[in-house]
């Protein structure tokens, strides 16, 4: 692996979220009228990759993924040339269904709720990525828990995630992986057979107490030292550089060589808040963007705040991202917790 290759790649998820904008989330037995639909592109694969080309369009980006031969298959192929994403690599199949979320977004609360058809999801296999040629610096894969057969014993791995991480490190680039809220238990599992192929893991601070084993959110309130800790036991499990933790008033970042480095969140404006979704990639996006450009850690976590702040300004998981330097200039404005 080495800093002088460039760009991103990013392979797993693509789907279909159909934002759905409602005045409050009403539960079981209840009645919410919906006031806005916006289909648009969805999943880690997906947004990474829109992220990065709106944080800077000079950066080369490629994805891996397997869609539909039905209209959502090619919205979401005309995504991908809309962000000027390499797509040669994405695997259009016949008489499949392309995965696709309802994705409910509460306008009282910011907050989204998940509704997905898995689809393309189920047929996934490490079969379908093509790492041969490429010449890109990072490897964004995701998600672990919502792939039957990627989540399966694979060739005499654990999963299928380790088969294609496992390729990935032989190819030169530097892994990353995103995970989805599955049952604690479940991505612990998933998680903990990939650790050995990773160099970098940005989690949300549920996702790093489910791999460290540690209570890192109680009572709705994140535990930082606790995520300190699950971030150490992380990076005794595997070759990772760098272990990051985001949470809604912060990140904190733990490295090899031991330095942690805990950065507040950007202070944004109640009224400013459309939708949460996509923000988590949105942070890792700006992480993976600092890190390819040789910033300090903790300038990239500010971009990575920066662009979370940046995405919460829009229904989809991409449309309210913005430059590296407008999302920076954005969170200035805002102020830093």
């Amino acid at each position: 692996m080495t800093e002088s290759r460039k760009g991103i790649v990013t392979a797993g998820t693509w789907c279909v979220d159909r934002n759905i904008g409602i005045e409050f989330w009403p539960g079981e037995d209840g009645l919410a009228e919906i006031d806005d639909i916006q289909p648009r592109g969805g999943g880690s694969g997906c947004n990474l990759a829109c992220d990065i080309r709106r944080l800077d369009p000079s950066i080369p980006v490629e994805t891996i993924a397997l869609v539909g031969d039905d209209a959502n298959g090619r919205l979401l192929l005309a995504q991908a040339d809309e962000f000027g994403i390499g797509r040669s690599r994405m695997i259009v199949a016949p008489d499949a269904t392309t995965q696709c979320t309802d994705a409910y977004i509460s306008r009282r609360s910011g907050r989204r709720t998940h509704i997905y058809l898995a689809g393309t999801a189920t047929l996934l296999t490490p079969d379908h990525f093509d790492l041969d040629g490429l010449t890109g610096r990072f490897f964004h894969l995701g998600l672990p828990g919502v792939h039957k057969l990627m989540d399966a014993p694979w060739q005499g791995d654990a999963n299928g995630w380790v088969t294609v991480l496992k390729r990935a490190r032989a190819a030169g680039l530097e892994t990353n992986l995103e995970l989805a809220s599955v049952e604690r238990e479940r991505l612990s599992a998933l998680a903990h057979a990939c650790l050995p192929h990773l160099d970098m893991l940005i989690v949300n601070d549920t996702e790093i107490g489910a791999i460290g084993g540690e209570d890192t959110v109680q009572g709705g309130v994140t535990d930082v030292e606790a995520c300190i800790r699950a971030a150490r036991s992380a990076l005794d499990q595997g070759p990772m550089r760098l272990v990051v933790a985001h949470f809604p008033l912060g990140a904190v970042a733990v490295t090899r060589e031991g330095a942690v480095v805990h950065r507040p969140s950007v202070r944004v404006p109640p009224e400013a808040v459309v939708s949460a979704n996509g923000a988590g990639d949105a942070f890792a996006a700006g992480v993976v963007y600092g890190q390819h450009q040789g910033w300090s850690l903790e300038d990239s976590l500010s971009l990575a705040h920066a662009s979370a702040a940046a995405s919460l300004r829009a229904m989809s998981t991409v449309d309210g991202m913005a430059s590296w330097q407008e999302c920076l200039d954005l969170a200035q404005r805002w102020g830093w917790r």
